[in-house]
């Protein structure tokens, strides 16, 4: 019990630690509170050890000191940073999905420093809604007669459920309950839009006279989802776009599709298998259809709403219209997007996500050789590094079964474990994103940006070369 009391006598004051050379230093770069937030949680730590049995011997300042800098240097930065994406897939959800436009980017920081006519007409000189900003670029694009924006995709098939089929039934097909990032499941949303679903057909079969049996005297909606996020192969059946909108309108009832993806063009002239795009499925009667910004629009986050101004104008006087709309941020990006829409020849020039799912297997394969071989010199026997071909993925809840080819670096070591080598990269000034795969760090090229190759071969030399055992 003495030594115990000894060794809690022994630590040093706040007061006292923040006199050290080293911390004095530090607290030239990093924030008081950032260092003052360290030292007592560091302080505190060694305390409660001592007293719970689980330290017998004095602590060393320059013990605390290394632990409160590696702490202090760490609160002081912004949680939310850019990343190297080395991962592979495109648009990684966990990761921000897709990347801006060099003049979407432009026209946010614009807006977001200053005033902006948000919800103002500026020539007549009266309120207006923010909307205007992008729905006559949607009209243009996709063919709709109306069109509203909400903060994301769930969040417009919840407006038009809720605007359309409250207290109402909306058919759909089991095969299409949909469960999307974040455990948000597709029957949850219908929920509590306040419709009532009916499920129709099996798991991998659904046929129209299933959807016919469903209907009900109530008119409703009939709801397809299209499976963005999945794949469904062998004995499988499905009923067509059109068949299904027929069928919803000799019933009096309204025709709602939920694309998820929101491609805007045909993505095969870029070498990416095709997804459907809202203008087809408006030429093939849909009443509304929904669709994400960020995934193959190549925008920002954001849920697209198009169709018929009957429809999608009760939508817009909705209250809950409100509580998901955007903010002046996401309108001024995605109408910049939009408008590159109006181009499709430079579509490959101005949309940066469409250049990353483009890019030659063979460039790809180049960048990897030049960065292996800096590595290879710089970590010599410590880490061992290779060229490999792999394959990328889409992501983003677009294309499953997509595979696009690429190469990759890959990194192993007898002296790091794979998970070892994967947390130093993330730790990194820019933090480096990358999988693991057969025990290897794989660096997949098809993500990491061309003008990142050289920030991530001396980051990755910085943190390995020098790296700790653990």
């Amino acid at each position: 019990m003495e030594n115990k009391r000894d060794l809690l006598r022994s630590i040093p004051s706040v007061e006292k630690v923040l006199e050290d050379p080293g911390l004095v230093d530090l607290g030239n770069r990093v924030p008081r509170w950032s260092l003052m937030e360290a030292t007592r949680e560091v302080l505190a730590e060694i305390r409660q050890s001592i007293a719970e049995g689980n330290r017998g011997k004095e602590p060393r300042m320059t013990e605390i000191v290394e632990e409160i800098a590696v702490r202090a240097e760490a609160g002081s930065r912004r949680s939310f940073t850019r990343v190297i994406n080395a991962t592979g897939v495109v648009m990684h959800t966990n990761l921000g999905r897709a990347t801006l436009s060099e003049d979407a980017v432009n026209a946010v920081t614009e807006v977001a420093g200053s005033y902006s006519n948000l919800e103002f007409d500026l020539a007549a000189g009266k309120r207006t809604t923010r909307n205007m900003h992008v729905e006559n670029l949607l009209i243009k694009n996709t063919g709709c007669e109306s069109a509203c924006v909400v903060n994301n995709n769930a969040g417009a098939v919840l407006l038009a459920l809720n605007t359309l089929a409250e207290g109402k039934p909306t058919i759909v097909s089991r095969g299409e309950l949909i469960e999307i990032g974040g455990s948000f499941r597709l029957p949850e949303v219908m929920d509590k839009s306040g419709t009532t679903m009916i499920e129709v057909g099996t798991t991998n079969r659904t046929r129209l006279d299933d959807y016919e049996r469903a209907i009900t005297e109530t008119a409703g909606v009939i709801l397809k989802v299209h499976q963005s996020n999945f794949d469904m192969t062998g004995f499988v059946e499905s009923v067509a776009i059109k068949s299904l909108a027929d069928l919803a309108h000799r019933n009096g009832m309204i025709m709602v599709e939920d694309l998820g993806s929101g491609a805007l063009t045909d993505l095969s002239q870029f070498g990416v298998e095709k997804e459907p795009m809202p203008q087809e499925s408006l030429k093939n009667g849909v009443d509304v259809v929904t669709f994400s910004g960020d995934k193959l629009l190549c925008g920002p986050q954001a849920g697209i709403i198009v169709g018929k101004a009957e429809f999608v104008d009760r939508m817009k006087a909705n209250p809950l219209a409100r509580a998901l709309r955007v903010d002046k941020m996401t309108l001024v990006a995605l109408e910049v997007t939009l408008r590159q829409y109006l181009e499709p020849e430079l579509l490959l020039e101005k949309l940066p996500t469409l250049r990353v799912l483009s890019r030659k297997p063979e460039d790809l394969k180049q960048r990897a050789d030049r960065v292996a071989g800096a590595l290879s010199a710089g970590l010599k026997e410590r880490v061992r590094v290779s060229v490999r071909e792999v394959t990328s993925q889409i992501g983003g809840g677009s294309l499953p079964a997509a595979g696009l080819a690429s190469y990759a670096v890959a990194l192993s070591s007898e002296e790091f474990s794979s998970d070892r080598i994967a947390s130093m990269l993330r730790r990194c000034e820019v933090p480096i994103v990358a999988r693991i795969f057969e025990d290897n760090i794989i660096i997949d090229f098809r993500t990491v940006q061309p003008s990142e190759d050289e920030t991530l071969t001396s980051q990755i030399l910085k943190a390995l070369a020098g790296g700790d055992r653990r």
